[in-house]
């Protein structure tokens, strides 16, 4: 069964039979009719996804595993921050009559910054030192701008990524990990969202680099379930579990920049029913 699935259940059910509730507090977040949206949150939550073993994608539903690959492109190739150069919807509500979200997400990763090799934005940076310098603790991308926050339409939610190398001996490529900062998480809407996301970057990354894409770490400060969202979360934990998709990438694409959704191979994706029409606290 996937181990996916068992992670995002243990999370599910630790938040909230263990977690505490924002119901009574000043909170920012409002339902479409107006009402505060309150959580049952847990602080500091920290899943491992070892992606030598199997891609993290859920099965007791259906994540859109393309949806999801295009909005990485659409940050971290792309550089965009506005919403006509996405395929999807999800940020419709943060952008101005020009479709712009401001200076947010792939914005961001293409600010140029001068280096010895030249200038380079955040996302080349990264590619040149896992070829120059795989070793180094270095090479990471950062979103969370303080000095560009008030020009965001929203502020980043996963912020910061870090990569780091490691040899196994009896392996004759390198292992590429990342570790994938979160300040705060919608549980429901978002959770495995985010994962396949970064697994997919994390796999787009190691390819071109010729190493093999190891764990993925998600932390996340703030992992939370919304008040009306906890007996649909009850229902969905409760679902059967089937084996994880087996997920690849075009073998033949070495440049990052090339990748596109065509790239993405899934087979053997069992999954349950999707959840439709879950409320979204805006």
């Amino acid at each position: 069964m996937s181990k996916a699935d068992d992670i995002f259940c243990a999370m599910c059910a630790d938040i909230i039979d263990n977690g505490t509730t924002t119901e009574g507090q000043k909170v920012r977040p409002r339902w479409e009719d107006g009402t505060p949206a309150y959580t049952i949150k847990k602080f500091g939550v920290c899943n491992r996804y070892d992606l030598r073993e199997e891609f993290p994608a859920l099965t007791l539903r259906r994540t859109a595993l393309k949806s999801a690959m295009d909005e990485v492109l659409w940050i971290y190739q792309r550089k965009s921050n506005n919403i006509h150069d996405l395929n999807s919807h999800i940020w419709d509500e943060w952008a101005d009559e020009d479709g712009s979200i401001g200076k947010a997400y792939g914005y961001q990763i293409g600010v140029k910054s001068h280096y010895p090799q030249g200038d380079l934005d955040q996302m080349d940076k990264v590619l040149l030192d896992l070829r120059e310098t795989p070793y180094s603790r270095r090479i990471m991308t950062n979103t969370y701008v303080f000095s560009d926050l008030s020009e965001m339409n929203l502020y980043p939610c996963a912020y910061s990524v870090t990569y780091n190398v490691t040899q196994d001996p009896n392996e004759d490529r390198p292992t590429l990990n990342m570790l994938l900062n979160q300040r705060s998480q919608d549980v429901l809407a978002a959770n495995n969202w985010n994962v396949c996301q970064y697994a997919i970057l994390l796999m787009m990354v190691a390819q071109v680099n010729n190493m093999i894409p190891g764990e993925l770490v998600h932390m996340i400060a703030d992992a939370h379930i919304y008040d009306r969202h906890v007996d649909i979360i009850r229902e969905l934990i409760s679902r059967p579990r089937h084996a994880a998709p087996r997920v690849s990438l075009n073998p033949e694409v070495r440049d990052f920049y090339a990748f596109t959704t065509n790239d993405l191979i899934v087979e053997g994706y069992e999954h349950g029913p999707q959840v439709k029409n879950i409320p979204i606290a805006v």
